[in-house]
């Protein structure tokens, strides 16, 4: 995994978990909602990454 690609992925799921702490804070579920999706998709990517790494690309 490229160390763009990990920085990009974090940041990712920083941004989903900050979304999701500031919906609960104010109660917004929809908010708190694309907080979950963003830090699921940057996991995702995550893994993805690693499959990649693991099959030499």
């Amino acid at each position: 995994m490229s160390t763009g690609d990990k920085v990009e992925n974090t940041g990712e799921k920083i941004k989903g978990k900050a979304k999701e702490a500031a919906g609960k804070a104010v109660g917004n579920e929809r908010l708190e909602a694309e907080g979950r999706t963003d830090r699921a998709k940057g996991d995702l990517k995550q893994a993805g990454e690693k499959v990649k790494d693991a099959f030499g690309r």
